[in-house]
């Protein structure tokens, strides 16, 4: 999730603010076509400033939906700016188009421009330069890696759709053999949200229910079609011991609790209780479940026998100014460790769970917008999925050292390590792949089609279950849940 953060973690850094700062990151590139000198008769210098602007520009692939590559083509839109303004974009000192645009009197500009085919990817900073007033700063303009398919022979894949729309996460119960989904459409009021239980090898429904309506909610909207908001459900663990599963409600704050057997409600928290709630994992043995309170460095602790919050472990980012933002949890209870992703600094801390004290905060150089992990338990190295850089960093669990730096596609979004194969294996929402890769960050496959891959999940004996979320609010049931196994 990335805006603050829409839980269907689209990625935002299309829509880049116009006062963003830049950041210091790969050059070489050369946009192709219509390179023109500086226009004659350019404002004097110093004369006049604008100090008001909330200009954004937008940049994206010309073909809706899909990740800006080497070699495509890029519309850029920008609003915000005053009625008439000139406005250039420079790469460098390298204007990117004939002219200047002029802004409409909305505000606007709009035009497009092609990305070289031998261009490196990475996240380049634009310059955008407004006259009469001045005003000039950064944009990001993202160039993903093209990554192929390839290793298909090597797994085995089943898929089935039409279960739900707005798949998001899935988890599987050894104790009941059973796979859970949750399901959420639309941004609020979220009206259609479900879990369901699965037979994970048939697919067949088992059971399936709607949450609770949220009491006092305002239900007028955009393109309202009646009904009730409801606890929209997002982020799932299961607790075999106790036959529950957690989801966390993330629109509403909070978390959830239901009965694995028939999908009846325990107990649902009171909204406000967890921050942007993301992601939830329990150690059953410890009798704890731990939610991620996006937005804030914070991970929030419950007792599962008592169904009440118990403690709140703050993690300090690194540097300094800066806030950790807690995404995607990934626990090992043998070690009593529990890992948490920054989307906001870049980095991955390492919870002693015994003391419920930060143990380690290690940077992920080369990431950006970190939002998933995983780990290896056997070797204790740390996998962090980086949205922003389409990439998968593989760290050393003792000393943060950078292990591996892995190109996997558009979006990497989630990640999750298999201990029997031994195989990582990433979501890449924009690229519509899942990336598998060794202990060592090498790609041993690239998987596909997979839409809007959401998210991984472990299932029995080297199994991976893998849902992309596809729908959209009207849309239809393309959504699809994906077996994985790697073949004998």
């Amino acid at each position: 999730m990335t805006d603050h953060l829409h839980p269907l973690e689209q990625e935002s850094s299309t829509m880049t603010s116009v006062g963003r700062h830049a950041r210091h990151l790969a050059l070489g590139l050369l946009l192709a076509g219509g390179l023109f000198a500086a226009e004659a008769g350019a404002q004097t210098a110093f004369s006049t400033l604008d100090r008001s602007t909330e200009a954004q520009i937008r940049f994206s692939a010309s073909e809706q939906g899909k990740p800006i590559l080497a070699g495509s083509e890029v519309t850029f839109t920008g609003q915000g700016f005053q009625p008439g303004q000139k406005v250039k974009l420079l790469y460098g000192t390298t204007p990117l188009s004939d002219e200047a645009l002029t802004a409409d009197g909305e505000g606007q500009i709009e035009g497009r421009l092609t990305i070289p085919e031998e261009a490196a990817f990475g996240t380049y900073p634009i310059i955008v330069v407004a006259e009469e007033p001045y005003y000039a700063t950064v944009a990001d303009l993202k160039v993903s890696p093209e990554v192929p398919l390839s290793g298909q022979d090597d797994f085995a894949v089943d898929e089935a759709t039409g279960i739900a729309r707005g798949l998001y996460q899935s988890a599987y119960s050894a104790g009941n053999d059973a796979l859970f989904v949750t399901s959420s459409i639309g941004r609020p009021p979220v009206r259609e949200s479900e879990i369901v239980k699965l037979d994970p090898e048939t697919f067949e429904v088992l059971a399936r229910i709607s949450p609770a309506a949220v009491p006092g909610a305002d239900d007028a909207g955009e393109g309202d079609t009646g009904g009730p908001s409801v606890f929209a459900v997002y982020g799932i663990a299961l607790d075999d011991a106790k036959d529950t599963l957690w989801v966390t409600n993330t629109r509403q704050d909070t978390v959830a609790v239901y009965q694995q057997s028939d999908l009846s409600l325990v107990k649902q928290f009171d909204p406000g209780t967890v921050t942007h709630a993301r992601d939830v994992r329990i150690d059953s043995g410890a009798g704890r479940a731990y939610v991620s309170a996006t937005g804030t460095p914070e991970v929030v602790v419950f007792d599962t026998e008592t169904l009440e919050p118990v403690t709140t472990i703050e993690i300090k980012a690194l540097g300094r100014g800066q806030q950790f933002s807690a995404a995607s949890l990934s626990l090992d209870p043998e070690a009593k460790r529990l890992y948490v992703a920054s989307l906001s600094t870049d980095e991955v801390a390492v919870i002693d769970t015994e003391t419920n004290t930060v143990e380690k905060v290690f940077p992920v150089p080369g990431a950006r917008s970190a939002i998933g992990v995983s780990h290896d338990p056997e070797t204790g190295r740390i996998f962090v999925a980086a949205q922003g850089s389409d990439n998968l960093v593989v760290l050393d669990g003792d000393s943060g050292a950078v292990i591996a730096d892995t190109s996997v596609g558009a979006g990497a979004l989630n990640v999750a390590f298999d201990p029997v194969n031994r195989l990582a294996y990433v979501s890449n929402r924009g690229a519509g792949t899942i990336a598998v890769t060794d202990p060592d960050g090498n790609i041993v496959a690239n998987l596909g089609p997979a839409p809007l891959a959401n998210h991984v999940a472990l299932g029995k004996d080297g199994t991976v279950y893998a849902v992309d979320n596809s729908s959209g609010p009207g849309g239809e049931d393309s959504d699809t849940i994906l077996r994985i196994r790697p073949q004998e």
